[in-house]
Order: C-alpha cells, then structure tokens, then sequence
C-alpha cells in the first residue's frame, strides 16, 4: 500500500471532508480523490462513504483505521531510527555563501532542513566567493556556495543550480526588442559589476562574439547597479541571483547568445563530514531523503 494514500485516507476521517483534506494537505480536491480510488481499488472494498455532509468511513474503513494509524506510526519511529543512525538529533551544518545565493536561495532550504531535522543547528555566513574559500580552509564553515569552476584542488564540488547572466535596460516608452541582437546592445553603455569572475564572464563572452563592450561605470554593489539603471544610467549585464527585486519599469532581457554563472557547493576533500553536513548536501543536490522534492 502506498503510505501517502494511507496520510490521505486519515486526514479524509479527520475532517470529514474531501475538500478540507485536500486544503490540510496542499493538494487538489481530485488527487485526494484518486488516492482514495486507488487504495479502495487495491483493497476492493469501501474505505468511505459519502454523502450531502462529507464523508466518514465505513464500517470497514472504521475497523481498518487503528491499522493505518499502526502502519503509519511505524513509518515515522523508522525514520526517527534512520535519524538517530545518522546522528540528526544533534550536530551543526556551517554554511558560507556568496551573497545573491544567501538571499534567494539558502532561506527556504534551510527552514525546510530545519523543520525536518529540528535538533541540527545550522548557521549562515555570507562573504564573496574568495572568503567562502578561505573558510573553508580553515575549517570554520562546513559547505561553502559559490560560483563553479574553483581553480583549487582543496575542495570537493558538485552544481546545484545554474543561474542566467540577463541584460537589464532603463525604463522606457518603446520596450526593448525581444530578443536582443548584438546590433541593438551595441548602442548601450553598461554599468559593470565590479566583481572579477562576473566582469571577466561578461567581458570574455563580449569578446568571444567579437562584439565591442562600452563601459560607463564599474560598480561593486548590484543593488547599486540595479538602482542606476532605473535611473536611466545605463544598461547592466547581471546573473539573475544578483539583479532580484528588480524594481518595476526596468527591462529585463536575455543575452542574444546565453551566458550562465553555475553555483555549486564545496566542502573541503579527504576530511570526515558528520552525517549533517551529507544530509544538507542531500538537500542542496536533491538527493537521498530530498530526491523527490526536487
């Protein structure tokens, strides 16, 4: 039997209700549905019946209940059990990150880890991809987030997402063409990150199209940037990560040919790691108790 039709059945008792089932647990009204289908089908008897005031279970669902609720219990003592195997009821998880990836993409992962495994004591530091390094070198942070490739053989490294280099241009009453041709960026001045592996990534694809790149300014914060060209100061090329919120009225397009910044984590090689630390790269590479979340 499927366990998440079992939870789908309970919460159906519970509320009396398809309707109010599905609302408990984030699904549509017709998948609740079907899971009930599908067990009634397995077993091939009645687990509910329905009627003008919900739904409760039948006498056969009703003597079937203490043994879902049994099935169910034993599901969660087995992961407590596999947690305490990988010492999830204690223990820490250092992170270091680069500052775009702190913001949009470590919060949610990290409330999710943590609901999960509420014992675990993470903590987050954000520093540019340099120092995220050096911290772990020194073993101060366990994984460090940062732009892949590393030059160095200290670590070792995985992707986990990639993340688009997007042209911004100033608000105006006649849109932007979409798509972009280098003919049309050609006629803009752009506001550089002052950032070397972002500048060198932008400048080298520039060069790789033999196209010319015009710079107005160079600029070390990309909210500095993402506000300068609101202001009509010029356009900017930025990964996606690091131009978020961009204010309303701006344009934001793609590079005529595309250009990505791939994010990977790194923990230093040939060191243990505590069960807690694989755990949450589970979670960053969608993988182990995260591979169908991802």
């Amino acid at each position: 039997m499927n366990i998440s039709h079992l939870k789908i059945f309970m919460a159906v008792v519970e509320k009396g209700s398809f309707s109010l089932a599905a609302l408990e647990l984030g699904l549509s009204q017709s998948a609740v549905s079907r899971a009930i289908a599908s067990l009634e089908e397995e077993l091939g008897v009645s687990l509910l019946a329905r009627g003008r005031f919900g739904a409760y279970a039948t006498d056969f669902g009703d003597r079937v209940t203490v043994y879902f609720q049994q099935i169910l219990q034993a599901e969660a003592d087995i992961e407590a059990e596999a947690n305490r195997e990988k010492g999830l009821y204690g223990g820490r998880v250092r992170i270091a990150s680069f500052r775009s990836v702190a913001t949009h993409v470590l919060p949610p992962l990290i409330a999710q880890f943590s609901q999960r495994f509420p014992n675990v004591e993470v903590s987050l530091v954000e520093a540019d991809p340099n120092a995220v390094e050096q911290a772990l070198r020194e073993n101060r942070v366990d994984i460090g987030l940062m732009p892949l490739p590393r030059t160095s053989d200290d670590f070792e490294t995985w992707e986990i997402m990639r993340d688009e280099f997007v042209v911004l241009l100033p608000p105006s009453a006649q849109p932007a063409p979409n798509p972009l041709t280098w003919k049309d960026l050609s006629r803009s001045a752009f506001i550089l990150y002052n950032y070397a592996e972002c500048t060198t990534a932008v400048r080298q694809h520039w060069q790789h199209w033999q196209q010319s790149l015009k710079v107005a300014y160079e600029i070390k914060e990309d909210s500095t940037i993402v506000s300068m060209v609101s202001q009509g100061l010029g356009a900017a090329v930025l990964p996606k990560l690091a131009a978020l919120p961009i204010p309303e009225g701006i344009q934001v397009r793609s590079l005529p040919e595309p250009l990505d910044r791939n994010i990977g984590a790194a923990v230093l090689a040939n060191i243990w790691h505590s069960p807690a630390v694989f755990t949450f790269l589970d979670l960053l590479r969608g993988t182990g108790f995260f591979s169908q979340q991802r």
